[in-house]
């Protein structure tokens, strides 16, 4: 028995293995880089709440809102929601991802304050 017909079979499993490895990494590298933005846009927004939470209480000037579309706009989110409840600030901040909207909701405020 020969092993001619054999030749070159060794170079089309490798070639193979190679393109599956590549499809996988294209798959995995954006839905890994999405699970990161969506991270960034909860720090985002927690940020956000944070800082609007300072202005509420009086530690920093001016309005909650405006400063908690700041700090999103500058963590590279948009601000989509702010309701200010007395010292307690709730804010939501989205980001947009190959299409899919990355959102999340944080709210603020000093410890011990009770919301309705």
């Amino acid at each position: 028995m020969s092993l001619d017909r054999e030749a070159g079979a060794g170079s089309l499993l490798g070639l193979a293995v190679m393109a599956s490895i590549m499809m996988l990494v294209a798959l995995l590298v954006p839905l890994f880089t999405g699970l990161g933005l969506r991270q960034a846009v909860g720090q985002a927004a927690d940020a956000s709440a944070l800082a609007a939470a300072d202005v509420a209480v009086g530690r920093a000037p001016g309005y909650p809102c405006a400063a908690a579309r700041a700090t999103a706009n500058a963590d590279g989110a948009t601000l989509t929601g702010c309701t200010v409840d007395g010292l307690v600030v709730t804010v939501s901040a989205e980001r947009s991802f190959l299409g899919i909207r990355l959102a999340a909701i944080s709210t603020a405020g000093p410890p011990g304050v009770v919301t309705n």
